[in-house]
């Protein structure tokens, strides 16, 4: 092992001690860089799992709302439909109610114009066989010249007109 050494030209003195140097080196950067670097490297990773959690909660709440929206719109459409049907149909019975209500009315001003007519007719009739019995009275008393009590003259108006 000596002529191993002597042929490479390796000093062991200086080996040892570029190895204690290199210990110190290792030692001072693993305490000062490499726990420092692994720190920040894992408090990297940590929020960026965090964020991944975030994000994935987030998608999950954002489809969970889309989905209430969903219902909401179909809740809405249903609702709007609902209201639209009930306005036709109060629009429906609305007009119906005012046909009935002019039919009504129509009937009603056609019963007052019927017992008008029938009151007018009646009227007119009474007078005419007053008018009447007035002329045949007359004509009686023109034939006869000679004027009949009144109660007579009423009898024989009453058994004309009859």
């Amino acid at each position: 092992m000596n002529e191993l050494l002597a042929t490479f030209n390796i000093d062991i003195k200086l080996l040892i001690a570029q190895l204690v140097n290199f210990t110190i080196v290792l030692l001072v950067l693993y305490k000062f860089a490499y726990k420092p670097i692994l720190k920040i490297l894992n408090d990297r990773t940590e929020k960026i799992e965090q964020g991944l959690k975030d994000a994935k909660n987030a998608k999950i709440k954002m489809t969970d709302v889309v989905e209430k929206e969903k219902e909401i719109l179909s809740h809405a459409k249903i609702e709007a439909q609902k209201i639209i049907s009930d306005a036709e149909d109060t629009v429906t019975k609305n007009h119906e109610e005012q046909k009935i209500k002019a039919k009504q009315e129509i009937s009603k001003i056609i019963q007052e114009a019927k017992n008008q007519i029938a009151v007018e007719k009646e009227q007119i009739i009474t007078e005419a066989k007053k008018e009447v019995a007035e002329i045949a009275v007359l004509i009686a008393e023109k034939i006869l010249d000679e004027r009949i009590d009144g109660q007579k003259d009423q009898k024989i108006i009453s058994k004309l007109i009859k």
